[in-house]
């Protein structure tokens, strides 16, 4: 790797992100990368990253994450960003009722339109904090949301006074109220006044984290 224009601490930021990467298919977490360093405060990790930003080594996403610089992956034989154009491969067929014999053969692959027909309405956010634990979404975890209205219950991405939240969401007479997953959160209560301003982003349809993917288990449809 050249990495002559880098300083000593800015490589070895670099590597421990890289070989993250490698090994777990994602970037880490702010708050990984600072456990890794020892740094007390996130703002070390953003000014770390800021600084290989104006190095040209990577670049910001339009979700606000950060990714490496294409032309700068392309020069040292890396990727830049995940590549999902091929999917899964589908190598046969297996019987579900009376066993039959192996049949091998490439049948193509699954693809991220298999899995969610309305993929165009469908786009990821990465969760920051614990408050949805107990469904199995933890901190770094990325949330798959479609865009379109909320059953009432459901799980979903709301916005209310410029702030956002992932969470249950309960429609009642007395207005909304946004329920945890974790027992050290209290529920958030809103007027039905308060509630008029809320946006309904989306709805949670599943998760991918470092140990695969997880649909949503009432296995939701874009409305």
């Amino acid at each position: 790797m050249d990495s002559v224009q880098l300083t000593k601490k800015q490589r070895q930021f670099l590597d421990f992100i890289l070989a993250y990467r490698e090994h777990y298919n994602v970037w880490p977490t702010y708050r990984e990368i600072a456990e890794e360093f020892g740094f007390k405060s996130p703002n070390s990790v953003t000014q770390n990253i800021q600084a290989l930003m104006r190095k040209e080594v990577l670049v910001r996403t339009r979700d606000d994450e950060y990714d490496l610089n294409p032309d700068w992956a392309r020069k040292h034989g890396l990727e830049s960003g995940l590549d999902d154009s091929q999917g899964i491969p589908v190598r046969g067929l297996i019987a579900a009722g009376l066993m039959q014999e192996a049949v091998e053969a490439d049948l193509g692959h699954v693809t991220m339109e298999h899995l969610f027909p309305n993929k165009d309405k469908i786009f990821a956010l990465r969760v920051s904090g614990m408050s949805m634990k107990d469904e199995g979404i933890f901190d770094g975890d990325f949330v798959l949301i479609a865009e379109g209205t909320l059953s009432n219950g459901e799980i979903g991405a709301v916005m209310y006074d410029g702030e956002t939240t992932l969470k249950r969401v309960y429609k009642e007479p007395s207005g909304l109220r946004l329920v945890a997953a974790n027992d050290e959160f209290d529920d958030i209560e809103l007027t039905p006044r308060e509630a008029e301003e809320v946006r309904i982003i989306g709805g949670y349809v599943g998760h991918v984290n470092r140990s695969g993917f997880f649909r949503a288990p009432d296995r939701r449809t874009v409305h």
